[in-house]
């Protein structure tokens, strides 16, 4: 048996992955620690995993913007809630979530044994740590060392949105190796009966989330489908003019949508591009943050042939419309169908939690 440590933040995106890799570490016999934010213990706890809060940072909300991420970044109070954390709980490997930078150089300043966990397409998160090592470098924090020891990279992705995908390596906890594990969630090949358009936002506030919503739900409006929105934690009902006809829920997870869906909707968002990508179903994105991965999700959808984007700016008739093309074009749902069944085939809980073992082994 091995103990494990995952350091995490309250981002979204990350949740899924991290419980995903942790309960199929937890599964194969291994102790498993999480420490995150006091806002996530419901989520962690419920779903099995003994959490720790950090002690330094109660009631946390990320600003948006740039400068709420370069706190949360360079937060030295993560890194020192962690080996505080380490101290009473040893582990053998510390799982770190990819933007807690000061955490990853702490331990590697330590000689801790630590991987990298990436919850978003593994060139985008590259490139922004390069950009980030300058900024890091004033800080007194190395960003490309860090990284360039970690036993190893584990992305919670696949290595590009066109199957069949390149013969992958055999599995390595080399240092500074990157592993694609696959996606996360539980998938398997949508099959509607009906024409179903799953709307799907940011679980985050962003600044434009509640005018983006009310121009897609009045693109939606009328639809000749089956249309179903989940609103998530960031928004009310009450702040939105819902068309009637549209099956509106607060929240439904992905796995049960999914499946009888013939387009998402969303953001840009990585785990719900993928979520609907695993479920072979095209989609339309909509990014609401130009600074983060999401413009750069909706490109490689767009290159990929698997869907579209567009600014999420757009009048509610050029949304519709966009609706309309993918809900008719046979050859992005094929494309969409093709892609589906090579991401299914990589078992990324699985295929994570054995490089992760062989981490500890090491």
């Amino acid at each position: 048996m091995a103990r494990y440590v995952f350091v995490t933040w309250d981002g979204g995106g990350n949740r899924m992955p991290t419980i995903a890799i942790a309960r199929a570490l937890q599964q194969r016999g291994h102790d498993v620690r999480v420490l995150g934010h006091d806002s996530q213990a419901d989520d962690y706890r419920g779903a099995g995993l003994e959490f720790t809060a950090y002690a330094s940072a109660p009631g946390f909300v990320l600003e948006s913007g740039p400068r709420g991420l370069m706190r949360l970044v360079f937060d030295r109070g993560m890194a020192d809630d962690t080996v505080a954390l380490l101290v009473e709980h040893p582990a053998d490997v510390v799982v770190v979530d990819c933007l807690l930078v000061s955490v990853l150089d702490t331990l590697d300043r330590m000689g801790r044994r630590y991987a990298v966990l990436e919850h978003t397409l593994h060139n985008f998160l590259a490139s922004g740590m390069r950009a980030l090592g300058t900024i890091g470098w004033a800080r007194g924090v190395r960003v490309g060392a860090a990284r360039a020891h970690a036993m190893p990279i584990v992305v919670a992705s696949v290595p590009g949105l066109v199957a069949p995908f390149a013969p992958q390596p055999a599995l390595s906890a080399h240092p500074g190796t990157v592993v694609y594990a696959g996606a996360m969630s539980t998938a398997v090949a949508a099959h509607p009966t009906e024409p179903t358009v799953v709307l799907s936002l940011s679980t985050f506030r962003f600044p434009d989330l509640v005018a983006t919503w009310q121009r897609v739900l009045d693109a939606a409006d009328t639809l000749d489908a089956h249309v179903v929105a989940t609103l998530g934690p960031a928004v009310s009902q009450a702040e939105l003019r819902i068309p009637p006809g549209i099956d509106v829920r607060d929240w439904m997870p992905h796995h049960e949508l999914f499946p009888s869906a013939s387009l998402v909707v969303g953001h840009g968002g990585h785990g719900t591009t993928l979520a609907a990508l695993a479920h072979g179903v095209p989609v339309l994105a909509l990014p609401l943050d130009g600074a983060s991965d999401q413009p750069r999700v909706g490109r490689a959808i767009t290159r990929a042939g698997v869907g579209t984007t567009m600014s999420r700016r757009s009048d509610p008739d050029a949304i519709r419309a966009a609706i309309l093309a993918l809900l008719a074009d046979r050859v992005v749902h094929e494309r969409a169908q093709r892609l589906g069944e090579a991401v299914r085939a990589l078992d990324g809980p699985a295929r994570a939690a054995e490089v992760l073992e062989i981490s500890a082994a090491a």
